[in-house]
């Protein structure tokens, strides 16, 4: 078993973190937030991660798992140093490299030995060169180091489950023997393993989440001409994902896509395009249809409305996806300030991002309950499909709305059960 370093204690480095613990590793996790660090020594988990909690309380009382604010009390001790810390869009979509850079400085000044220094953020194309020289400049004399670029796959709210049960683990590097050490780490999860350059690896992240986006976008362009010729996207989509060539996954009509990593990474691959003097019109397409959906979605209510001025308006769902806490490029944000530009006082609700939210955008009615969101409200909007809100009482929020109209942003209701409850429903390419 392996001595290892995670540098970042978000999404990423808390669940790898506590994976690999929970794998029979010791493994320090490293973060500069001091409050953070508190609570994770107590066991308390800072995300909603479902399964995540009860995996960091049982590893730390094993006494596998470490929380610590410093790289002198963990790095020399480690034969792998992963680099989890964030990497968010500059103005112009390039990824911020700040906290990258600022980790491989620490983490190569405490380094002893020989240490495998692994990528795991989504870190833009040649940042295995970056954290290499930045290492080799600080790094103590007679230390030696590999850096393998080994990017994530996980989707929030089943992140504890990718990490045990993975598609593939791609690995990148000019050391084979380091991409060797890596794979060991993984080899009792038994999964397909790509080795490759470090810049090839670093791309198939990229072109990862691009062609998922790009799904997306995709099927809610086609649920814009449903709307305009009068036919169900559902039934399209379905009739598409039969065909074995397409397949059913990410062709959901709704209301786009969000969180940490597609619009980033989209963007990201974008301007890296561009600054390589490609022209990525595909790209760009992707994400303008994207934001088009959350702007089409407030007209829709518009038009039925007619007025928003003055109007309460209840919001089910803030999280970019179900079973996360995450508002990261959430949908729901949009739409809320669109709703209060117009005027609308807006009543939202949702299982786990209210207080993410409420720092956000205080603006808002946070309601303890879905019921009581709804309450004298001119319109619902369902915007994040949490399972509450598939199995929710429609006939109580009915009673409790002061004008029935439902705009279904994910598609969730059936269309005739819904106006036979005496709802006004407007669904996404329906």
């Amino acid at each position: 078993m392996a001595t290892i370093s995670i540098i970042g204690s978000g999404y990423v480095g808390l669940v790898y973190g506590a994976a690999f613990a929970d794998l029979g590793n010791h493994v320090y996790g490293i973060d500069i937030n001091e409050e953070k660090v508190k609570q994770l020594q107590a066991g308390k988990c800072p995300i909603f991660e479902p399964g995540l909690e009860e995996m960091l309380q049982r590893n730390i009382s094993a006494g596998r798992l470490e929380f610590t604010t410093s790289y002198e009390a963990s790095v020399p001790e480690s034969e792998f140093a992963f680099i989890c810390v964030d990497t968010p869009s500059a103005f112009n979509g390039e990824a911020d490299m700040r906290m990258v850079r600022s980790a491989a400085e620490m983490l190569g000044k405490t380094l002893r030995g020989h240490t495998i220094i692994i990528n795991k953020s989504t870190m833009p194309i040649g940042s295995g060169d970056l954290v290499s020289s930045i290492v080799e400049k600080v790094k103590p004399t007679g230390t030696t180091f590999a850096v393998v670029s080994n990017p994530e796959f996980l989707r929030e709210g089943n992140a504890v489950r990718d990490v045990f049960q993975p598609s593939r683990i791609v690995l990148g590097s000019d050391d084979p023997a380091a991409c060797d050490e890596v794979a060991a780490l993984y080899s009792t999860l038994n999964a397909a393993t790509v080795v490759t350059d470090t810049r090839t690896a670093e791309m198939i992240k990229y072109a990862s989440n691009a062609i998922l986006a790009t799904r997306i976008s995709f099927v809610n362009e086609i649920a814009q001409i449903c709307e305009g010729v009068n036919a169900d996207i559902s039934v399209v989509s379905r009739g598409m994902g039969l065909d074995p060539r397409i397949g059913p996954l990410f062709l959901d009509a709704g209301i786009g896509f969000g969180g940490s990593c597609f619009p980033k990474d989209v963007r990201a691959l974008a301007h890296m395009a561009a600054e390589s003097g490609c022209h990525p019109q595909l790209l760009h397409a992707v994400l303008e249809i994207n934001q088009d959906q959350r702007r089409r979605f407030v007209h829709k209510l518009q038009d039925i409305l007619e007025d928003l001025n003055g109007r309460r308006i209840a919001v089910w769902g803030l999280s970019f996806k179900q079973d996360t806490d995450d508002i990261r490029e959430s949908p729901a944000l949009d739409v809320i300030r669109m709703l209060i530009q117009r005027g609308a006082s807006v009543a939202a609700y949702d299982p786990a991002a209210m207080e993410n939210s409420r720092r956000e955008i205080p603006d808002v009615c946070y309601s303890d309950d879905q019921y009581g969101a709804v309450e004298d409200a001119d319109a619902l909007l369902l915007i994040t499909p949490w399972n509450q809100f598939r199995q929710a009482n429609l006939e109580k929020v009915r009673e409790l709305m002061k004008t029935p109209v439902l705009l279904d942003g994910r598609n969730i209701y059936d269309p005739e059960d819904v106006r036979k409850l005496g709802f006004v429903y407007a669904g996404i390419g329906r």
